[in-house]
């Protein structure tokens, strides 16, 4: 792909920090949900809808698009931000989340919204999913691109080991996988509750390219991505290094906000912050 210049990096800064601002518009509405993960993951969800995936918001099951697969399902604020944005379906409908009903739930299932490749809930399943279905586009001669996006708990996983070995021994190319590093989850850093480095090494031995990238550069993320659609012989992990809570500073880093802020006034008043950034965000660019 081209590179991309100054003015459409800043478009995409823009576009993650409207992602955030609406991620927690959808916690205070909802009442519950997921914040630390969502606000690190904002940058990536830019870069994935608004520049990297191959699809049509208005013809969400168009043939030859891209395939996203979300596996940290409890994440799906963000996705759900991201594509209301985008065009996928009214802005207005993301303060249904959660609600009785609602296309939005807490953890995405694919046949209440178009535009979902699966329902994802229990944690290790997505993985195997998205390497099945990249098998089977291969097998089928397809050109589109299989991308799986993991949270770093659920490399807690045995199931997600099975899906690496399978990828691995199968050279499916045709396979992003990402992990969210943001070292937390929700009974404490990655690292005390069960170590998990080196992941790097982990999956390289299972046959994968591995890149590492700080996932909050939007242009250092594209990048990395760019450089996997060039591996024509394995499978690539993307290790994305993340803040979690990122853009509210006395939540970053602190696994006790894995879940919903202790109140609504806190909630309201990390949306506060949030929306005096963007503005920041904005006159910087001006």
């Amino acid at each position: 792909m081209a590179s991309l210049t100054d003015d459409e990096i800043r478009a995409l800064e823009d576009k993650a920090q409207h992602i955030r601002e609406t991620v927690v518009e959808m916690l205070l509405a909802a009442g519950s949900g997921h914040i630390a993960s969502p606000l690190g993951m904002a940058d990536m969800f830019a870069a994935f809808y608004f520049h990297i995936l191959n699809h049509r918001p208005a013809e969400p099951a168009w043939a030859e698009r891209d395939r996203f697969f979300l596996s940290n399902g409890h994440t799906t604020p963000v996705r759900y931000a991201a594509m209301a944005l985008v065009g996928y379906f009214p802005r207005e409908e993301c303060l249904t989340l959660r609600k009785f009903g609602s296309r939005l739930q807490g953890h995405p299932e694919r046949l209440r919204l178009p535009g979902l490749e699966s329902t994802s809930g229990p944690l290790g399943e997505g993985l195997g999913q998205a390497a099945g279905y990249a098998y089977a586009a291969r097998l089928d001669g397809k050109s589109f691109r299989i991308f799986c996006m993991m949270g770093d708990g659920e490399q807690d996983e045995g199931s997600v080991w099975e899906a690496a070995l399978f990828a691995g021994a199968h050279r499916l190319h045709n396979l992003t996988a990402i992990i969210d590093r943001n070292n937390i989850q929700i009974d404490g850093p990655t690292e005390q509750v069960l170590p998990l480095e080196n992941l790097r090494a982990k999956y390289e031995a299972f046959n994968w390219h591995v890149i590492e990238v700080d996932g909050n550069n939007i242009r250092a993320f594209i990048d990395a991505v760019d450089e996997a659609r060039a591996i024509v012989e394995k499978p690539t992990l993307i290790l994305a290094h993340t803040i979690p809570g990122k853009g509210v500073k006395e939540i970053e880093y602190d696994y006790h906000y894995h879940g919903y802020p202790k109140s609504k006034e806190e909630a309201r008043q990390f949306l506060h912050e949030l929306r005096t950034l963007g503005g920041k965000i904005t006159s910087e660019h001006q």
